[in-house]
């Protein structure tokens, strides 16, 4: 019998009979960090994903229910003052917002450099970082199956307009390709697009399949939806409808790549989930399998190892350890450079070459996607070497460049350039950012 889906939000968490067991100073956290941070879950997550006999400690608890040290104490009692004095709805979304603008909701330069232009006019629901890869944002998929209390794309789910990317303008994306033919993948992003059903997720990749773009070789979907409700492809209504919709881009001799996101080893573990991954597989497409690099949740090469085994021999493809980025709760999340580099060695040295595809530990910059390649010394002083694995100007990728060793750095503004003034890239995006002001 398929699962009957329920959601949890902030409206409903108290109907939750888990909930009721926890401590009621647990219970008003989850209040006052969901009133910032977009909450929501499933019966999936909270049924078969979480341990409730030690919730405090579950990872996937901690990734997937807002606690109190996700926010600065400042903010927390900036907000927990508020809801003390029951004040109106309206009231608490004025202070929610407030906060939410003092947490870079917007990191890399998305605002400023990647939103791409068509006819004068500005695509909001798409961003162009890099040379070959456009993502677009369908504005029916800007919500997802549960949110992740680490996840960079929190701006997308609180209701900001300002801060939101999406676009129904899936013509505009079509005309944006064909005028750049260097471009061969688009991402379909969120949010989630699996979150909409099969005959509105088809109205985006019909189109493209129709659209006379012969540079256009692989069809990317970013998706959560394996690891929080993978009933999305074996038991839901239209879960036959999409896998055939995967099957069809094969046909049509593109390639659709799945970004799966596994952020634990446990979300690989339910019968559901692996049924899922192997019907997705039955239908020609790729999974490719990524994650930051989070504390509290997996900040152990042990659990990263496992993951890429366990994923490999499911017949995925492990492809990115991300740094955690530099928005909402980094402060929280977040691991020093040093400390993700022994972690991504450690758990890369104990498994097999098929799992030594992914590529890590990786910041996703304004410049660029930076890997922390290692550390090396020169004349005896230790130095971070990086190189680009992507970047704004590809003749920027895979040259390597020198930072000065830091043992406490988590994201590259704490970095300073061994030897030099500045880093190779600064000048050029300097100037990029003249222009701009200019414009």
């Amino acid at each position: 019998m398929p699962k009957k889906y329920q959601a949890y939000t902030l409206h409903n968490l108290k109907s939750m009979p888990q909930i009721q067991h926890l401590p009621e100073a647990v219970q008003f956290d989850l209040q006052v960090v969901g009133q910032v941070y977009p909450f929501r879950t499933n019966n999936y997550v909270v049924e078969e994903l979480i341990d409730w006999d030690d919730a405090l400690n579950d990872p996937i608890f901690t990734l997937t229910f807002p606690n109190k040290e996700i926010l600065i104490p400042a903010h927390y009692e900036q907000m927990a003052s508020v809801i003390r004095k029951n004040a109106s709805q309206e009231d608490i979304e004025a202070v929610a917002n407030q906060i939410r603008l003092q947490l870079n909701p917007h990191p890399a330069g998305q605002m400023e450099y990647n939103i791409p232009h068509l006819e004068g006019n500005s695509l909001k629901g798409m961003q162009h970082k890099y040379r070959e890869t456009v993502l677009f944002f369908p504005s029916q998929g800007q919500t997802c199956h549960a949110y992740c209390s680490f996840c960079f794309r929190w701006p997308q789910f609180v209701g900001i307009s300002d801060l939101k990317l999406a676009s129904r303008e899936v013509d505009a994306l079509i005309q944006y390709v064909s005028e750049h033919p260097e471009v061969s993948d688009i991402l379909l992003t969120g949010g989630d697009p699996l979150i909409m059903k099969t005959k509105i997720l088809a109205t985006y990749i019909d189109a493209l399949l129709e659209a006379n773009l012969p540079h256009l070789k692989t069809i990317r979907i970013g998706t959560k939806a394996l690891s929080y409700w993978p009933y999305r492809f074996t038991s839901d209504a239209d879960a036959e409808d999409l896998l055939t919709l995967f099957a069809k881009v094969a046909t049509k001799n593109k390639h659709l790549a799945f970004m799966a996101h596994f952020n634990h080893p446990r979300e690989l573990k339910t019968e559901a989930v692996r049924e899922a991954i192997k019907r997705i597989r039955e239908t020609g497409a790729q999974i490719r399998t990524q994650s930051p690099l989070l504390a509290h949740i997996n900040d152990q090469p042990e659990i990263w190892a496992e993951m890429w085994k366990t994923q490999t021999e499911l017949g995925c493809i492990p492809y990115y350890m991300f740094i955690t980025r530099d928005t909402g709760a980094q402060h929280y999340f977040g691991v020093p450079l040093i400390r993700a580099w022994e972690i991504f060695k450690k758990a890369y040295q104990n498994v097999t070459g098929l799992a030594r595809t992914v590529r890590g530990p990786s910041m996703s910059t304004t410049p660029g996607k930076l890997q922390i390649l290692g550390v090396g010394k020169i004349k005896d002083e230790k130095v971070f070497v990086m190189p680009f694995l992507q970047a704004r100007n590809p003749e920027w990728v895979m040259q390597p460049f020198f930072a000065k060793y830091d043992e406490k750095a988590t994201w590259l503004d704490e970095l300073e350039p061994f030897a030099d003034d500045s880093f190779f890239f600064e000048k050029e995006m300097g100037s990029w950012q003249e222009e701009d002001d200019e414009f």
